[in-house]
């Protein structure tokens, strides 16, 4: 049926009706609506549409309304092309009947019984509920709820016909005498737009209108014969019998008529909500009241209050944010009004009017307290809040929770909540104790406030194709997810990562070189510039087995000094590092023992080597260019050393200037400088080299007043440092300031509030010129400033190496990377070990398992897992001498508290592998001459990331944060100590029994593509 049928039938009818024409048939049909029934409830039953398997291409969704909008159902299409774009595949979607299809397609709202409620629903991968969000939040589960009076007030106030027993195949979408009236008055609408007119909307056509309708308004005629069509078809979607349909439409009025917002709460839609948000009244207290008789004073006020309320709320609808916010007196008035006149209709009785008009509306002060969970208990639930807005591209949790979707995650619920469970007590010294968390390197409950510790795990269970997060939860009752949202220095943990850079070198130069003759490796070893390349054509030339896992374990048997004694050139200067035990400082040890003793020395001299063999991989020869002083490369580095360390403090010079006017500028710049006639002249000169030499004069003369500077003298300042009398470098030189501040002030008195990158810009040669004297020195000063390019360059390719292994940040150019100086992430750390687990391959990390949109609607669809693929990041043979080197630090070495902690069914050791890493960060501030003034402390973090078995995986964390961490001694044994202790509550997970994985089997994967 398209627009036009309505139009005519409508129209014709109401013509019919109101100007006689065929008055019998007309009258009759307006009363019963008994050929509206048939013909429209035959219509209305093939407006179908069923879920059915694979993706529906014709799928078709609304694209206004703001119902639509609130729960979601307009952003579907692109929400279901971003999953599909990553890593799922749409399993079911609705398909619509071809009436259906039709019916939307010619601009109808889609016919279905809409919910009121929608929101958010988190399961766990057993389907336990982990979260729910539901809007309106109190509401009308049933007509049967709805007091009689609140239903008879709702009546009279909008529809009086609605629910009337005489005729039940009733049109609940028209009221002929209230539709003609306003059909009527159309001509006054053209002759006066803007004027009011008796409304022709039934409850039915509100409905449509404010759910369905662009912005919730009727935009004209068209918009409102839409409304009614689609109200007329809804209620005969069950038949010819509209009685329920028609209770439906009040219940479903009641709780969905919107009510504005209000700031601190959001959108009201409902009366419940609308009762909570705007005057503080429960709902269920306001239905009791109301549905009881009131034998006494106290009981009739309270019922008169409910009562005021409720019907002010109806009738704020008309204008909800004029009655509600601007103009609260006005609805006073107009409910006081409705009282009068509801009493004199018989609606209530006087005693109730009386008592509701001596009654006055009293709207709450300040907006209702949101329902606040405990962010330790919503933790897991609120990281994959985090996580679906990104993959729904929603903007808010606000409009999130708002959304009309089912999730299915890969929590593991049971065990998530004996793990918070856990946390949540260890703040309990008692409690501490019992679980083996106090002593040496551990707590000292005496002496350490224990709620400043924040304890926090990550478990992750590995599948065929993807990790799945089973356990994310923490102590911290704050939004923040140490896990993924903090940038935290865990120490000795960044050695795994060293490590494995290490070996990929030692895998790299096996395939270089390991089926070369042994002639041909002498030559190799002989022209190698660093160790790593000339041990590895040494040992290849001894060995007997040269296959790589021969290789990489004779790597791990490599030794190196323990001896904090050498001062080491990195990070721009020299340095030097202490072991965490002085016991080491005299040893010699192999790789493995460094490791499983998480000694630093060692570290320092094996990142040494990585950054050797970077620097020497280059398209020159490091040492060559350190040794070669006509080498061609030397310039280009010092050039780029010039550029870049000219831009640092270009950055910092910005940060000064760059909010000050130039008369500000230019005296701040002065003030810099100790006050002498020549420096201040060089100051001016350059800063504004056009300003003549009374201006010269006053500046001068304004800061050096003692100086009694005369004409003469001023005269010979201006024009002996004159801005072109020297280069910029000796000017800076001359004023004892940088050479680029001054330039920078300069610049900005020509181009005031100029962008920091068109400074840049501009100042490129500028740079080059401040550096000119490093062109000029000795061959050692120039050798500085090259190596501290070389060692970046290295650095940067060990960068990409790390990153390549989900490391998520820039690394700090310095040796001491290898001991934790770049900072880590605990999710990140744990998703190394992921691939050490998975022999290298690094798989997709799941949380969403499924996700079903809009349930039981003609939008529904069913979204989950597609295809995955794993990337290999590291050969496997490097995995398996990880994971041997991580067994021996949980057997023999730093971690062995927590070996034998998990057992299978038979009581054998599921064997555990990890590294511990403890983290001290402070601000030290130093003096001249080195002298250290002050260290402060930031944090503390303490963190063991391990392996469990063949399928589990994840960090354990302790952190401390601000001044108090001065006080706290712990190392990593302590979260050692706690995974120790949490066994009991993850036994039940870990068992190899059980061996469901929501998506996936957690089984061997297969062997994916070739490095």
């Amino acid at each position: 049926m398209s627009w036009s049928f309505w139009r005519r039938s409508i129209l014709g009818v109401s013509t019919l009706a109101l100007l006689g024409g065929a008055a019998a048939v007309g009258m009759e049909e307006m009363r019963t609506s008994r050929l509206q029934a048939k013909l429209l409830s035959s219509y209305a039953k093939d407006m179908t549409y069923a879920l059915k398997d694979g993706p529906n291409p014709a799928a078709r969704y609304p694209t206004m309304g703001p119902y639509n909008e609130r729960l979601g159902y307009t952003a579907l299409p692109n929400q279901l092309k971003a999953l599909t774009d990553d890593m799922y595949a749409v399993e079911m979607q609705a398909t619509l009947s071809p009436t259906l299809d039709q019916f939307m397609a010619k601009g109808g709202f889609p016919i279905y019984h809409e919910k009121t409620r929608g929101g958010l629903t988190l399961l766990d991968r057993n389907g336990s509920a982990l979260f729910s969000a539901r809007y309106p939040e109190r509401v009308f589960t049933r007509f049967e709820d709805v007091p009689p009076l609140v239903a008879d007030t709702l009546l009279f106030i909008e529809n009086r016909e609605l629910l009337n027993a005489d005729e039940a195949r009733r049109n609940p979408a028209v009221e002929w005498e209230r539709f003609g009236a306003a059909v009527l008055s159309l001509p006054i609408q053209v002759i006066k737009p803007g004027s009011r007119s008796p409304g022709g909307s039934t409850l039915a056509t509100q409905i449509e209108k404010y759910r369905h309708s662009p912005d919730g308004q009727t935009t004209g005629a068209s918009e409102k014969l839409r409304q009614m069509a689609s109200a007329s078809v809804r209620a005969y979607l069950d038949g010819e019998d509209t009685t329920l349909a028609r209770r439906r439409i009040l219940v479903d009025y009641l709780n969905s008529t919107p009510l504005t917002g209000r700031l601190g709460f959001g959108e009201v839609n409902g009366l419940g909500d609308g009762l909570w948000a705007w005057y503080g009244t429960d709902l269920a207290l306001a239905v009791k009241a109301l549905s009881e008789p009131a034998p006494d004073a106290r009981t009739l006020q309270l019922k008169a209050l409910a009562y005021k309320q409720v019907l002010s709320l109806m009738l704020a609808q008309r204008r909800p944010s004029h009655y509600l916010i601007a103009d609260r007196n006005a609805l006073e008035t107009l409910a006081n009004s409705y009282l009068r006149v509801m009493a004199q209709a018989g609606v209530i009785d006087a005693t109730l009017r009386d008592a509701a008009l001596a009654t006055r509306l009293k709207f709450r002060d300040e907006p209702p307290p949101a329902q606040t969970a405990s962010f330790i208990e919503q933790k897991a639930p609120n990281a994959i809040r985090a996580r679906l807005l990104s993959m729904l591209n929603v903007p808010s949790l606000y409009q999130l929770d708002r959304t009309d979707v089912t999730v299915e995650t890969s929590l593991d619920n049971p065990t998530q909540q004996r793990v918070v469970e856990t946390l949540a007590k260890l703040n309990d010294p008692a409690f501490a104790a019992q679980m083996g968390l106090t002593g040496e390197r551990l707590l000292d409950v005496k002496g350490n406030d224990l709620s400043k510790i924040i304890y926090s795990i990550t478990l992750y269970e590995r599948g065929t194709d993807a990790n799945h997060l089973r356990v994310q939860a923490d102590n911290y009752d704050q939004p923040l997810d140490i896990n993924e949202g903090a940038k935290l220095d865990l120490g000795s943990t960044a050695k795994l990562r060293t490590l494995t850079t290490y070996l990929e070198i030692v895998a790299e130069l096996h395939t270089r070189y390991g089926h070369l003759p042994r002639e041909f490796l002498v030559d190799v070893q002989d022209e190698a510039s660093d160790n790593l390349t000339r041990w590895a054509a040494e040992w290849l030339i001894a060995a007997r087995d040269r296959s790589l896992p021969a290789m990489l374990d004779a790597a791990m048997e490599r030794r190196y000094s323990a001896s904090p004694a050498e001062a080491f050139f990195t990070g721009g200067g020299l340095h030097t590092f202490v072991n965490f035990n002085n016991k080491d400082n005299g040893s010699i040890l192999t790789v493995t023992e460094s490791l499983r003793n998480s000694v630093n020395l060692p570290f320092i001299r094996i990142m040494r080597d990585v950054v050797q063999f970077y620097s020497a991989e280059g398209g020159d020869d490091s040492a060559e260019i350190l040794q070669n002083a006509d080498h061609p490369a030397r310039q280009a580095y010092l050039a780029r050393f010039a550029d870049k360390e000219g831009s640092d403090f270009l950055n910092r010079f910005y940060n000064d200037y760059r909010k000050r006017t130039p008369d500000e500028a230019l005296a701040l710049l002065a003030s810099r400088t100790r006050p002498a006639p020549h420096r201040l002249a060089v100051v001016f000169r350059y800063v504004r080299p056009e300003a003549g030499v009374d201006a010269f004069a006053r500046f001068m003369r304004a800061r050096l007043p003692d100086a009694h500077l005369g004409d003469d003298e001023i005269a010979k300042l201006y024009t002996k440092y004159g801005p072109d009398k020297f280069p910029l470098n000796d000017l800076g030189y001359l004023a004892r300031v940088h050479p680029l501040e001054l330039w920078l002030v300069a610049h900005l008195q020509k181009t005031p509030g100029a962008r920091r990158q068109d400074v840049l810009d501009a100042s490129a040669d500028k740079r080059q010129e401040s550096y000119k004297w490093l062109f000029k020195k000795g061959q050692q000063a120039q050798n500085t400033r090259i190596r501290i390019g070389l060692e970046e360059e290295a650095f940067l390719r060990i960068g990409e190496s790390w990153k390549k292994l989900g490391y998520p940040f820039d690394l700090i150019p310095s040796f001491a990377t290898a001991i934790g100086s770049s900072a880590d992430r605990p999710a990140a750390l744990a998703e190394l070990m992921g691939i050490i687990l998975n022999d290298g391959v690094r798989q997709p990390t799941v949380r969403v398992n499924k996700l079903h949109f809009a349930a039981g609607t003609p939008y529904e669809a069913v979204v989950g897992l597609g295809p995955m693929g794993g990337r290999r990041v590291l050969k496997p043979e490097i995995a398996a001498t990880l994971r041997k080197a991580l067994m021996d630090v949980a057997q023999n070495g730093t971690a062995k508290r927590v070996w034998g902690s998990f057992k299978d069914p038979a009581g054998q050791i599921i064997p555990i592998g990890g590294k511990t890493g403890t983290g001290d960060h402070r601000l030290d501030r130093y003096g001249p001459g080195g002298h250290l003034i002050e260290s402060r402390a930031v944090n503390r973090t303490a963190t063991f990331v391990f392996y469990i078995g063949d399928r589990f995986f994840g960090t354990m964390t302790a952190f401390v944060h601000g001044p108090e961490a001065d006080h706290y001694r712990f190392t990593s044994a302590l979260p050692a100590q706690l995974l120790k202790s949490l066994a009991p509550a993850l036994q039940p997970l870990i068992d190899p029994t059980n061996t469901h994985t929501a998506g996936t089997e957690p089984t061997k994967p297969k062997p994916a593509a070739k490095l």
